[in-house]
Formats: structure tokens, C-alpha cells, sequence
């Protein structure tokens, strides 16, 4: 028997943001495939207004599993993630022992189809970009939510999220941001009149 999907099943019971007040939970799983679309988003950004030539799908794939270690290990909240150089090395360990528990887990002929999902390969490195970005994209979007919500809870956390999207200086995030953030923060009634 091979556990691996049921593992990832798993991902819906991983709650985020486990430090901080939330008007609405989001599970490992919705980050997952927000995390997903954006990914893919950007991609086709890049590509058609930017000349480049990033496979979307790819990108979405990787999206997909960039968190999946957490379901064995839990979601660790960003201030203790990176509380320290050692706390940072750790937790790095601890992905790693998790990956490859979770690729122990596949039949042995399927493992090298997954394994790029949890060891970063070189030819993958411009797509992880956008995965990265699309990750904090994610985030601050989950913070803009919160804050529309009336959670001030959230305030420190957008400008940081903000802070740091605005410092990967991505030219389809950034265009992202300009072009489609707004509509974020509109009514299904808004967003069904267009």
C-alpha cells in the first residue's frame, strides 16, 4: 500500500496563519492551489508581455506541491521560521527529512516523476522564482482579505508582505499587482458586472 496521496489529502486539515487572529481559516490546501493559479498566471505574464518563454503549467506543478512537506510537518509560522540563522538551518532539515519521507512513500517507479517537486533542480530555478513569487502573492492577498474583513490583526503583516513583493522587483508580478490586485478586493456583484 502506498500512502503518498492520502498524505497529501492531508494538506486540508494544515491550517495557516496559526499565530495570528483569522476571520476565515485557509488550509494548506487552498494555499496550495491559489499558490497554483498565480504560479500560472505569472508564467503566461512573462511569456506574453515580457518575451519569455517559462512553461505555466510547469510552474502551477510546482506550485502545487511547494508546501506538501507540510503535511507531515505542519505549517511553521514565518516569525519562527525565521527567527534565527539556527531556527531557519533546522526547520531546512526538517523539509528535508520530510521530502523524502513523503517521496519513501511513492512506489520506487514513480519517485523520480515527483522528486523535482521536493529537491529544486537547476533548469527549474526561473520557475521557482515564480513559484516564490506567487507564494507571497498568495499571502498578501490572504492579509488584504483579512483586512477587508475589519481584521486589523493583518495590518503589520500586508506591509511586510507588500514590502517584500515590491522588493522581488518581477515585472509580471509587478504587473500583476497593477492589473488584476484591485479587482481582489471587489463584491461578487462588482466582479459580475464587468
Amino acid at each position: 500500500m502506498s500512502s503518498f496521496y492520502a498524505m497529501l489529502d492531508r494538506m486540508k486539515y494544515i491550517n495557516r496563519w496559526g499565530l495570528m487572529r483569522n476571520t476565515r481559516p485557509e488550509s494548506l490546501s487552498e494555499h496550495a492551489q491559489r499558490t497554483a493559479w498565480l504560479a500560472h498566471a505569472l508564467a503566461v505574464l512573462r511569456n506574453r508581455r515580457f518575451g519569455g518563454n517559462a512553461d505555466p503549467n510547469r510552474a502551477a506543478v510546482l506550485a502545487l506541491f511547494h508546501d506538501s512537506c507540510e503535511a507531515l510537518t505542519g505549517d511553521m509560522p514565518t516569525p519562527v521560521k525565521y527567527y534565527s540563522d539556527d531556527v531557519r538551518s533546522a526547520y531546512t532539515t526538517v523539509e528535508e527529512h520530510a521530502a523524502n519521507r513523503l517521496l519513501a512513500m511513492l512506489p520506487a517507479d514513480l519517485r523520480e516523476d515527483y522528486a523535482p517537486f521536493f529537491q529544486q533542480r537547476e533548469e527549474d530555478n526561473a520557475l521557482w522564482e515564480l513559484v516564490k513569487a506567487a507564494d507571497t502573492l498568495c499571502a498578501y492577498l490572504k492579509c488584504l482579505e483579512e483586512l477587508n474583513a475589519g481584521n486589523r490583526e493583518f495590518a503589520v503583516a500586508a506591509k511586510q508582505t507588500r514590502a517584500k513583493l515590491d522588493a522581488m522587483n518581477l515585472p509580471e508580478l509587478n504587473m500583476f499587482l497593477d492589473e488584476f490586485l484591485a479587482a481582489f478586493g471587489q463584491t461578487l456583484d462588482s466582479l459580475s458586472s464587468d
